[in-house]
């Protein structure tokens, strides 16, 4: 049964027919929410596409192994301060340099990504609807929510194909911080989405009914 919650709250998003249109995709890890992001934006060449992930505080002053033991999964990680900032400079229409995250060696890289305004501005992350810093930036909220067995088998296969880790340590991860971290930050922030829909990229028509409304709105 396709469970495809659309609460579609768009009545306020013409107001933004000559402003940027802000789209915030949040859910727990491996939820899907990369895929559905980067789908939208390719239905809309010329849109800009930001990870919360980019934005993790830099800690290259701590030891490679003094960084491992960092809670990735808690708001307090992420630089949210400079996210708001760059987000309220795209409103503006100016240009941002967005950090660039190594997740091999858990540090921000030196090189910066050179990003000008747009009309569509597509932002995808676990945790952006769990601070007020951000969320209220998003002119429209979706919350994907995908099974959990999918999400965990989903993340070990991610972490070990592309992020360098064993099994052993993707496991520990996850018992230790990033489900107790869904529970408490990442799932209790889909009371603040517009719309919540299922397995993401893979929901073809709740897709369909997005791009739709911002063809529309643009």
């Amino acid at each position: 049964m396709l469970k495809t919650f659309l609460c579609f709250c768009f009545v306020s998003i013409s107001v933004f027919a000559k402003s940027p249109i802000f789209v915030g995709i949040a859910g727990g890890t491996g939820s899907g929410k990369t895929t559905l992001a980067e789908k939208i934006h390719e239905k809309f060449p010329g849109s800009v596409l930001i990870s919360q992930d980019s934005y993790y505080k830099d800690r290259s002053y701590l030891s490679f192994a003094e960084r491992e033991k960092i809670n990735f999964d808690h708001p307090d990680s992420l630089e949210f301060s400079l996210l708001r900032k760059h987000l309220i400079d795209l409103k503006n229409g100016d240009p941002i340099e967005q950090p660039t995250y190594s997740f091999h060696l858990h540090a921000r890289e030196k090189q910066t990504t050179w990003i000008e305004p747009a009309n569509i501005v597509i932002v995808e992350g676990i945790l952006l609807f769990a601070t007020d810093e951000v969320r209220d930036l998003f002119d429209i909220k979706i919350f994907v929510e995908t099974d959990d067995d999918v999400r965990v088998l989903r993340r070990i296969e991610r972490d070990m194909k592309e992020r360098s880790r064993d099994f052993n340590s993707v496991k520990e991860q996850y018992l230790n911080t990033v489900k107790p971290m869904h529970t408490a930050f990442v799932e209790p922030s889909k009371k603040y989405a517009d719309i919540v829909i299922l397995e993401g990229g893979r929901n073809l028509v709740a897709i369909d009914l997005i791009v739709s409304k911002l063809k529309d709105s643009i």
